[in-house]
């Protein structure tokens, strides 16, 4: 028994499990603080310029159903707000980083007989059998 809690504390104090942990958390407090700003401010913004001041009160009815999509209006903003600053501040920074990296540092390199991609450690292309020469 004592090796499996090992194991476990192990395993919860690993990086990657508390880095996903703290992400979890830091994106909760981020949901908050963008729904909010739909909502007080956004959301008021769009209702001076509509002339509807509550988006959660519009609706809708057909054959005595009721549909509430004011609502979803609030949470599809939201969720445009909280993709367009993750995918701004975080994915284009990272792939900018990633790929001059992958510039600096190629996996593969180019066949100057048949110009296809082959490993940089290759001596011989797979694809046309030339030999490679290596840079001394």
């Amino acid at each position: 028994m004592p090796k499996l809690l090992t194991d476990f504390k192990q395993f919860l104090f690993r990086g990657n499990v508390v880095d996903l942990a703290v992400a979890v958390i830091i994106g909760t407090a981020f949901t908050a603080v963008v729904k909010a700003l739909v909502s007080d401010i956004i959301t008021p913004l769009v209702a001076a310029i509509f002339g509807a001041h509550n988006f959660e009160a519009l609706k809708f009815t057909i054959n005595g159903s009721t549909f509430s999509y004011g609502d979803l209006l609030n949470n599809v903003i939201t969720f445009v707000s909280i993709a367009a600053v993750v995918f701004f501040l975080i994915v284009a920074p990272i792939n900018a980083l990633m790929s001059r990296r992958a510039k600096e540092d190629p996996d593969t390199k180019e066949c100057p007989e048949c110009t296809s991609a082959i490993p940089v450690r290759a001596k011989r292309c797979p694809l046309c059998t030339s030999e490679l020469v290596t840079a001394a």
